[in-house]
């Protein structure tokens, strides 16, 4: 277990509601190809996209797997969007599925959802306006013995079940994909990444095939080179930032797949190596039961 300062963090209670689906530019969305499209993309509950899924090749736009919470009032949903960590457990209060529990997936940005992994028999009880309670349990936490590594958006028992390592004053943490800066897209220049995520532009197919990014799944771990979000997400030569894939790719100009961060550094604290199977799921369990369950493994 890495040293990490658990038993101090502070455990909230943040609460959402199972969100409609939007769209977002209330008609059709016009692609980086020119293309005018209507897609199913953020919000409600999504039946047979989960994470451990493509995060390529869905008839929608960004797509947001299993189910997306929103609180109707602003301030609270800043704080939910703020407070709640991947991993943290969550817990629906109302309606058919009540006293069932999942797991927070990511944090989208721009729309302010939450995102959250039921069972599949739970989908099937959950609807529109239901309630989700969240135990939010991770901002604050820090890494014993690397000051300059920022630390954000998980939960302590998932940052332990990532397969992180130290070796020579480095942590050494799988990924399934590196990426360069110049990808990075929607979400930039943010004032915080304690909340939301920012997109992996995906325009250039050719390179995203060279890097191996069309093989990326939702939740995977990824690199981002010259990147850091200690401050607001930011260009840095050195720096290097390690985030969870939370939606699908996009076809609009600027966007892709969304990553929220979760460890970011500055003078290269962090040593990424290539794992293709780096997945929350590996810190998650349940959920790889669940994906059975559903006939998706």
């Amino acid at each position: 277990m890495l040293p990490i300062n658990r038993t101090r963090l502070v455990m909230l209670s943040v609460q959402g509601e199972v969100s409609h689906p939007d769209v977002w530019s209330r008609s059709y969305d016009v692609g980086y190809d020119g293309r005018a499209r209507l897609l199913p993309g953020t919000g409600g509950i999504t039946y047979n996209v989960q994470v451990g899924d493509p995060a390529f090749g869905w008839a929608g736009d960004h797509v947001e797997p299993g189910v997306s919470i929103k609180a109707k009032d602003k301030e609270a949903n800043l704080g939910l969007n703020t407070f709640a960590c991947i991993g943290n457990r969550a817990v629906v209060i109302s309606g058919e599925a009540k006293g069932r529990e999942g797991f927070v997936t990511g944090k989208h940005g721009g729309i302010e959802h939450v995102l959250v992994a039921f069972p599949p028999d739970v989908l099937d009880k959950l609807a529109v306006g239901d309630k989700v309670l969240v135990r939010a349990w991770g901002q604050g936490l820090e890494i014993e013995g690397f000051p300059g590594v920022a630390v954000m958006n998980v939960a302590p028992d998932v940052l332990d079940g990532l397969g992180i390592t130290v070796r020579d004053a480095r942590l050494v943490v799988p990924v399934a994909a590196e990426i360069p800066a110049a990808l990075m897209g929607s979400g930039i220049g943010t004032l915080t990444s304690a909340r939301g995520d920012y997109d992996i532009t995906t325009q250039d197919r050719e390179l995203i095939r060279e890097l191996g990014l069309d093989r990326l799944r939702l939740g995977d771990l990824v690199a981002v080179w010259d990147r850091a979000s200690h401050w607001g997400r930011q260009y840095r030569r050195g720096a290097v930032e390690v985030g969870v894939v939370i939606h699908s790719d996009s076809y609009v100009a600027g966007h892709g797949p969304g990553v929220t961060t979760i460890l970011s550094c500055l003078e290269g604290e962090i040593a990424p190596v290539l794992d293709r199977e780096a997945n929350i799921l590996r810190a998650l369990p349940e959920m790889v039961a669940w994906r059975g369950a559903s006939g998706t493994a």
